[in-house]
């Protein structure tokens, strides 16, 4: 069963990966590709914790929080980078 679950979890988060990236490659404006890439690292995210829980351990904990931060800081950065280019 946790084979299963493991193959079916790589399955799903390789079809979003490859989705987001082409979101990236092929996003008309600076904003589409900031999405695509939020997309990317938020799969990053769901597949280091599917593999903890899979593996049931705690100790990706750190890189957890350090790749959801990343991505909050990231993201707010490129918006107001954004709005000040449109202005």
């Amino acid at each position: 069963m946790t084979t299963l679950l493991a193959v079916a979890l790589t399955v799903l988060l390789s079809v979003t990966a490859l989705l987001a990236l082409a979101r990236i490659y092929r996003g008309p404006s600076l904003l589409d590709r900031v999405v695509g890439a939020d997309l990317l690292l938020s799969t990053m995210l769901g597949a280091v914790g599917a593999e903890a829980a899979v593996n049931r351990h705690a100790t990706t904990l750190p890189v957890l929080v350090v790749l959801s931060l990343l991505g909050f800081v990231g993201s707010v950065a490129m918006v107001r980078f954004a709005v000040r280019e449109e202005s």
